[in-house]
């Protein structure tokens, strides 16, 4: 692992990100290497997203503070969207056993990126680490296309274990991956 380029962590406010969800947005569709017009069509529910119980977002900022890499989540519950589509196929594929061990109390790590030019040095395990700091649930859980990445090698080595595998959301052709860790994350994980 190369040193981490130049940079502070710090935790928004959903009125502070709305300042800067153009330049988040753009973040996300480089790390995530989308059509540009992905960011229009994820905005509306980035904003949705930050009135959610629980919500929290923690930027990492550049030399010039430009936002070089991103993470936020919030509580997942009954009737949300992911919630309803990770119960749903874990049911199928384990049982309601496994929905509540996994989904009664937990943080749906929702995004995490980091702008190519800065990704390896550790910049996502540190947003990583301070956004589930203090986070008051029992698990975290979160989704992300099946297939080898840096996203997957900092998972695993983070602590986090297959809950779902090769699940297809609806109106999206990728197989994901849910995957899911106990909270806290201690020092050593």
């Amino acid at each position: 692992m190369t040193a981490a380029p130049s940079q502070r962590l710090v935790e928004l406010s959903p009125r502070e990100l709305n300042a800067r969800l153009g330049e988040a947005l753009a973040l996300y569709v480089s790390a995530m290497d989308y059509p540009a017009g992905t960011a229009e069509q994820r905005a509306p529910m980035w904003l949705a997203h930050m009135l959610r119980e629980g919500w929290r977002c923690v930027v990492a900022l550049g030399e010039e503070d430009e936002l070089i890499g991103i993470g936020y989540g919030y509580r997942g519950s009954v009737g949300q969207w992911w919630h309803e589509q990770v119960r749903h196929g874990l049911t199928t594929v384990a049982g309601p056993g496994a929905v509540e061990e996994w989904m009664r109390d937990y943080f749906e790590l929702t995004e995490l990126h980091v702008l190519p030019r800065a990704q390896g040095r550790g910049v996502g395990e540190q947003l990583l680490r301070n956004l589930l700091a203090g986070v008051p649930t029992s698990r975290v859980l979160l989704s992300t296309p099946e297939g080898p990445s840096k996203a997957w090698r900092l998972y695993r080595r983070m602590g986090f274990a297959d809950v779902l595998r090769h699940y297809q959301f609806t109106g999206d052709p990728r197989p994901f991956a849910v995957l899911g860790r106990t909270l806290p994350i201690d020092r050593d994980d």
